[in-house]
This record gives C-alpha cells, structure tokens and sequence, in this order.
C-alpha cells in the first residue's frame, strides 16, 4: 500500500506511517534484514520499519545500526536519532538530525482493558473520557511507550515514572508526563494522533 501518513516535525525530524502490502522482496531490495527473525509477519514489520527510515531520510546510514543491551538501535555516533514503532500491517518512524525522538503506534484492541491497571494510576485512569475509554487509555499507553523507547535506558515504572497530566482525547491533540527518571524530572510534550483503528503518539526533544 505504502506511505500512509507523513509529517515534517520541524526542519530535521521527520515522521511517517508506512502501511504493509509489500511482500519482503520489495524492502530486500533497499535494506538488509540484520538479524534472522524466523516469523514472516514480524520480518516484515522489521523491513518495512528500516525500509522508512531510509525513504524519510534516502542517507541514513541503516547498515550502521546497533542494538544496545536495552534492545533500543542506535547509531554509533548519533548522526541520527530514531524511533520505530510496528503495529499489525503498519510500521511507524520518526528520524532526527538532531533531536531525541521517541514513537510508538497502537492498534484500538481490548486486550489492554486487562491491563490498564498496571500502567494508569487511579487519577490518570479517572481523565479517560467515558464515550471512548478504551481508546484515551491505548494512547495514554502509546505515550508511554513512546518515552520509554525515547529514554532507551529500560528499567522504568510506568507508573510511577512517568504519570500522564490530563488531556483530552480526539482525532490529534496534545499530551505531557512528568519524568522522574532524570535528575531533575521534566516534563515531555508529546502529540497524538488517531485513526479509525490505531493511535501514534510520539516526542521530540533536545539531546
């Protein structure tokens, strides 16, 4: 199908949803696959993520990429900062030159109605709005995901380390969390987006 959102975030970093149709001789094509992954969906989900790093910025350097002991890529020297994100048939990225980034895409599932309790405190759960609470959680719980890939380091509560502040839900909007994590905590802006069936929130801040 292909590209199926794009935004420029500002005049380095670029954001963009890549919907899957291809079958993984069309990513094979542009960008190696780096590691064996034995299950065809999730290969492709890991070629069409690198495959977007590459169409939203043509000299980014994937064969470079590095995993860490967190399990966050990298690259070396951070000529780049980026983020991927996968979810069903879509894949999700942002790249910076020089921002830090942090993105994340969710699919509208009630799966997470089980868990809910384990990542939304009392007071952030008591802000979902009662017509689609189902959907305010999933993107409380992308921008969770978000920081925690935009942090990289792992060990975090996601409770406790980053409490949402209340936001409205909707088709795009605004949302922060107060970050503990860092000395001293800060607050993280982030932006949401939703479609029909999913959610993306993502970050983008000074290194």
């Amino acid at each position: 199908m292909g590209l199926f959102f794009q935004q420029d975030i500002n005049e380095c970093t670029r954001l963009g949803v890549w919907q899957i149709a291809e079958p993984a001789d069309f990513f094979l094509k542009s960008v190696p696959l780096q590691r064996e992954i034995s299950h065809p969906h999730k290969r492709l989900q890991h070629l069409a993520g690198r495959f977007l790093l590459r169409y939203l910025y043509p000299d980014f350097p994937y064969k470079d990429i590095l995993i860490a002991n967190t399990r966050k890529p990298y690259v070396p020297g951070e000529s780049f900062h980026f983020s991927i994100s996968h979810c069903g048939n879509f894949a999700a990225a942002i790249v910076s030159r020089h921002y830090r980034v942090g993105i994340d895409i969710e699919a509208f599932t009630p799966k997470v109605e089980k868990i809910i309790h384990k990542f939304l405190s009392p007071a952030e759960q008591a802000f979902l709005d009662p017509r689609a609470p189902l959907q305010h959680a999933i993107v409380c719980w992308g921008a969770k995901e978000a920081v925690y890939k935009w942090y990289g380091i792992g060990e975090m509560d996601f409770m406790r380390d980053m409490p949402l502040e209340p936001f409205t839900y909707g088709s795009e909007g605004a949302l922060a969390c107060r970050f503990s994590k860092q000395e001293p905590p800060r607050i993280l802006p982030m932006r949401f987006k939703t479609w029909r069936d999913m959610a993306m929130v993502h970050l983008v801040t000074e290194p």
